[in-house]
């Protein structure tokens, strides 16, 4: 008993009581999303919001459970858990159900089951585990090459499974990385940033206005190396001519690389398609449903668009549809303030941790939410092509719910262990 109270007594109660906050939204949207007035029992086990249910008690749960274990297991077995959910990622490429052109789902019975929502906990904690083994020093090779491949492994099997949605996600680690202090990771995320950017210009301008923008940019770059005779001419070159093969590689990459809804749906975000009743259709009923929320909202079960289902998967990806047209501002406001105030505490958490292995893990799981957060809600709103990934804690599916609870629960059950490490 004296345990059990030490735990609730060092659990971190402002993460938990967000996190709740949320979960409760995301139950009351996914009942407005499906709500059927045959079934008006939130509580109606036949339909999504019930099954929801289901998920969140199952996720509470395995919350609590988690808050009982010893928090030297996670450290211990980080690399079981990694290899176990590697695997899991193996048998989806053999025996894996499609859905919507991904290859991402495992069924047994009534009950499916997506291994890529769990590989990010599980990698997240191997690289944690890895790091966090006798304070290992990024500064060596060997070491950045380990840390690498433990990302870019399940990264690969995700994309294999044709969900780059979810590969995108891993994208995240690089930001732990880089508080972790790897080498040069500060210059590769300005890089992922250009390289956007000439991607984004390329469809817009075409090859050739590229061309001619680069050209004019070197030639002002050596003029301004051989007047102020600086050093480093060598290196900008380099950067150059990297630039200069990207553009080049941009059309290929977009015609033979990208399938062809990925690449309407790119178009469509960029403007240089309209198709309204196509391709573009989700994305433009979900604007029409959050604009249409104005200020206050049109009330809780009042929503037009989300009670004849204009917006397809509005209980799952395009869920901030609902909080918008029946919360309005204020509704999505709250939601997204929610979601920085929990990424703030995440981080106020893990610079407070005494092992590495702790705050790896704390700034791994702030990574994960921030990307799924960002690309979700812009997703909705027209800012980034559609690629299908949840909102964490608010979208429908249990494989989500229980990942992002189980990530969470680790993470507070660490945070409440930490004065006990020396």
């Amino acid at each position: 008993m004296n345990e059990r109270n030490s735990i609730i007594g060092k659990i971190d109660w402002v993460t938990v009581l967000i996190y709740l906050a949320l979960v409760l939204i995301g139950w009351f949207s996914i009942f407005s999303a499906k709500y059927n007035e045959l079934h008006p029992s939130i509580f109606d086990f036949s339909m999504e919001y019930g099954k929801q249910l289901i998920w969140i008690g199952i996720a509470l749960l395995l919350g609590f459970t988690i808050l009982l274990i010893d928090a030297k297991f996670f450290n211990a077995f980080s690399l079981w858990i990694y290899i176990f959910f590697l695997a899991s990622l193996f048998v989806v490429l053999v025996y894996g159900k499609a859905t919507k052109g991904a290859t991402s789902w495992i069924e047994f019975g009534p009950v499916k089951f997506q291994p890529s929502e769990f590989a990010k906990m599980a990698t997240a904690l191997a690289l944690a585990g890895y790091l966090g083994r006798l304070d290992i020093d990024l500064q060596k090779r060997k070491n950045q090459i380990i840390a690498a491949v433990l990302i870019l492994i399940p990264m690969a099997l995700v994309l294999l499974q044709n969900d780059t949605g979810s590969a995108i996600v891993f994208v995240s680690f690089i930001l732990v990385l880089y508080r972790e202090g790897f080498p040069g990771t500060g210059w590769l995320m300005v890089a992922g940033v250009a390289a956007v950017l000439l991607f984004v210009f390329t469809l817009i301008w075409s090859q050739k206005i590229m061309y001619i923008i680069l050209g004019g940019l070197l030639i002002l770059t050596l003029t301004y190396y051989l007047v102020t005779k600086k050093k480093g001419l060598v290196k900008m070159l380099a950067v150059f001519a990297c630039m200069f093969v990207f553009v080049f590689s941009v059309d290929y990459a977009f015609n033979k690389v990208l399938q062809e809804h990925q690449r309407n749906r790119i178009l469509v975000l960029l403007g240089q398609l309209d198709d309204p009743k196509g391709v573009g259709y989700n994305v433009h009923q979900s604007k029409i449903a959050i604009g249409s929320g104005g200020f206050a909202g049109k009330g809780f079960l009042q929503g037009t668009q989300t009670k004849y289902d204009f917006v397809p998967e509005q209980h799952t990806d395009f869920i901030f549809c609902t909080v918008g047209e029946e919360g309005g501002f204020l509704g999505t406001a709250t939601v997204v303030l929610l979601y920085v105030a929990l990424l703030v505490r995440i981080i106020l958490m893990a610079e407070r941790q005494r092992s590495t292995f702790s705050r790896v893990y704390g700034y791994s799981i702030a990574g994960i939410l921030f990307v799924h957060v960002a690309i979700n809600i812009g997703m909705t709103i027209g800012l980034v092509p559609v690629i299908g990934i949840p909102l964490p804690f608010l979208s429908y599916g249990g494989s989500s719910m229980l990942a992002f609870t189980i990530m969470l629960a680790i993470f507070v059950k660490q945070d409440a262990y930490r004065l006990n490490v020396l």
